[in-house]
């Protein structure tokens, strides 16, 4: 009885830890805008000119249900690129989590983009009722 008592606690942990490993499912996001932006960055001055560099990043506005969220993504390399099917209106699997959204490649893979903003979508346009008919 009290090796099961013991044992109790033990069990009722791993059970818990269990519960903060599980990830959030992906769901499908449509894409909005994607664009290749560049943040400038002041290296040094010399005789009061800054000397800077350009460091490229990715920015995507990503719809997901109700809400567009814009993430940004900075590359390893200057020449790397994102995925050709990924352009505006197109449906991609992405998880969402607090200040970040990974969206899976077509390969299976996932890129993470750290989430910058989100708003809510805008409405879509209703159609005017019409007219009942006249006699």
């Amino acid at each position: 009885m009290k090796r099961a008592l013991g044992l109790l606690p033990a069990v009722f942990l791993l059970l818990i830890s269990g519960l903060y490993g599980a990830e959030s499912p992906y769901v499908t996001g449509r894409i909005v805008d994607i664009q290749q932006k560049a943040h400038t960055k002041v290296l040094y001055y010399l005789v009061n000119t800054p000397i800077t560099r350009d460091d490229p990043y990715f920015e995507i506005q990503l719809q997901v249900k109700d809400k567009i969220y814009t993430g940004e993504y900075a590359p390893r390399h200057a020449a790397d690129l994102l995925p050709e099917a990924w352009k505006p209106d197109a449906e991609v699997k992405v998880r969402l989590e607090k200040h970040t959204m990974f969206l899976k490649r077509p390969d299976g893979e996932a890129l993470e983009f750290g989430i910058t903003r989100h708003i809510a979508a805008p409405a879509a346009p209703q159609a005017p009722p019409s007219a009942p008919p006249q006699k």
